[in-house]
């Protein structure tokens, strides 16, 4: 039976007119010079830096991996839709991965109401629709749960076999630090200067640890820092994947943005970085 994820966001977080979307998502891409949560108003054009980069024509297959802003789990949880719908195409949903990762017992469903309320995957799909265009591509979209160490650890070995497949792209949604008293987030390191240079600089620590592939460094710097990148918790199960897979992968970060630049204390932004991990060889296939 088919089970339609409605494009949920789409009219207030982003376009629902496919014509406009459509141009966007053209013009932030060719921006991006590769051949608040406002939605795609400030987070579309850094995300393009890395869709930019995704060549589609040997992949069959994209995982989604996206952090739970409304739903409480300590686990991932799967989809029970069989396609996710965007304004410019929609994309149908692998379910033999989704039934052999289910055959695992490590994962739970979420209800289509849950899967509906989240934006971090669906900010992903028009840009997926538009660079798949024309190919026969699948989705494997998983809401990451407030995870442990261990569970970070135990999904990160399970899925690394998927990412040793070079048909496989794996896309990971996060924003990084939201900085302001309505974040409850206010760090401030006066030696950088204003505030929004403080708020680079630990967005920047944070992106160098991240590009190291270190997912035990990754998590020294959130208990350090307490940087509110709400993604932290697909990165960490990310990082692990790269420890466990036979293939050898290196992040790049291509982007770096901020929704306002904060002078003080009364100031709020929420921070957008791109990265794209590339398999470090000659032929240089490309994941992000």
């Amino acid at each position: 039976m088919e089970r339609v994820r409605r494009a949920s966001h789409a009219g207030s977080w982003y376009t629902n007119n496919a014509r406009k979307l459509d141009e966007e998502l053209d013009g932030w891409l060719r921006a991006a010079g590769l051949t608040n949560h406002a939605g795609y108003s400030y987070s579309g054009r850094c995300a393009a830096y890395a869709f930019g980069n995704i060549d589609p024509t040997n992949i069959s297959r994209v995982f989604l991996l996206g952090p739970s802003h409304h739903y409480y789990t300590p686990k991932c949880a799967l989809t029970r839709a069989t396609i996710y719908s965007t304004p410019i195409g929609d994309l149908p949903v692998d379910h033999e991965v989704i039934e052999e990762l289910n055959a695992t017992g490590k994962f739970d469903f979420m209800d289509l109401s849950v899967d509906e309320a989240e934006h971090s995957m669906e900010m992903h799909l028009p840009y997926l629709s538009k660079v798949f265009q024309g190919h026969n591509v699948k989705v494997v979209p998983i809401l990451v749960g407030a995870l442990n160490s261990q569970n970070e650890a135990m999904y990160g070995q399970l899925l690394s076999k998927y990412l040793d497949d070079p048909k496989n792209f794996f896309s990971i949604s996060s924003d990084f630090c939201h900085w302001g008293t309505r974040f409850s987030y206010t760090y401030y390191d006066k030696s950088h200067g204003a505030i929004h240079k403080s708020i680079e600089a630990l967005d920047r620590m944070g992106m160098e640890i991240i590009e190291t592939g270190n997912p035990d460094a990754f998590k020294q710097y959130l208990q350090e820092y307490e940087n509110t990148i709400c993604g932290r918790h697909p990165i960490s199960v990310f990082l692990s994947m790269l420890k466990h897979c036979s293939t050898k992968i290196k992040i790049g970060f291509v982007r770096y943005e901020q929704s306002s630049q904060c002078k003080s204390m009364r100031d709020s932004s929420v921070s957008y970085a791109s990265a794209a991990a590339k398999v470090d060889t000659p032929a240089e296939e490309e994941k992000d």
